[in-house]
């Protein structure tokens, strides 16, 4: 058992696209360690609605994240429904699948969907809440914020260079807002390799590498980068980190 729950009852955590892969498990392991969560998807409603009801003081809200106005009012309806934001985690993101060399393929159209969702969205998440999390922020419990970027956005790899390109920008996003959003508000990112989601199992290339290359032979699994966002929820030092989770893969 977490040692942290009574430390975190009545806290509120945001889990962006929540209902299933790596943002559904960091949503039940923050539930777990003793947070109200709240779901979010752009489409499954149906099911975030039945994981909020079976997830103890958890909600349930839909927004579409490529529309800035549905952005905003998540956060305006999670602090209506709870009062509070102590915990910000911006997992949700779109992916592009497009060789690295073939340029005319990734068009200006495709470079904004990928930046609008995958690094405005965020930005805009953390501006609208910005006075919430500052006003639950204690010195014990400072208010946090993680990033759910990618190793494609540390290493030249990824689907697409649109989508790796977006993911570095918001690691550098992170690094900037844990500059200046401190001491209050902790800002930090996790840059997971493959993991093994239901999107990722028929990734055949990316199965084999990770299996052949990597030093622990295999793709990560969502609970595991769920520990990883529980460690730097609990954290009250660490701020300005990008946590590669690729299982060593840089390595080789």
């Amino acid at each position: 058992m977490n040692s942290n729950i009574e430390d975190n009852q009545g806290r509120v955590a945001l889990i962006t696209g929540s209902t299933s892969g790596i943002g559904k498990a960091i949503a039940l392991r923050l539930s777990d360690d003793g947070f109200a969560v709240v779901f979010h998807s752009r489409l499954s409603v149906e099911k975030g609605e039945k994981l909020a009801k079976a997830t103890p003081n958890a909600t349930y809200i839909q927004a579409d994240l490529s529309d800035q106005a549905q952005a905003k009012h998540l956060i305006t309806d999670v602090l209506e429904r709870h009062g509070r934001l102590d915990v910000l985690v911006n997992n949700a993101g779109i992916n592009a699948m497009i060789p690295h060399g073939s340029l005319q393929d990734a068009t200006p159209e495709i470079w904004r969907d990928l930046y609008e969702v995958n690094v405005i969205a965020p930005w805009t998440l953390i501006a609208e809440s910005e006075n919430a999390l500052r006003a639950s922020s204690t010195k014990e419990h400072p208010s946090c914020v993680i990033n759910i970027s990618s190793h494609a956005g540390v290493r030249p790899k990824g689907a697409s260079i649109p989508y790796a390109a977006s993911k570095a920008a918001l690691n550098h996003v992170t690094k900037l807002l844990a500059l200046n959003l401190s001491p209050d508000i902790r800002v930090n990112a996790i840059a997971p390799g493959l993991v093994d989601t239901p999107m990722t199992k028929n990734w055949v290339e990316a199965q084999r590498l990770w299996g052949e290359k990597s030093p622990m032979k295999r793709g990560a699994a969502p609970s595991e980068i769920a520990h990883i966002a529980s460690m730097l929820v609990s954290s009250t030092y660490l701020t300005g980190e990008i946590i590669l989770s690729d299982g060593g893969l840089n390595l080789t």
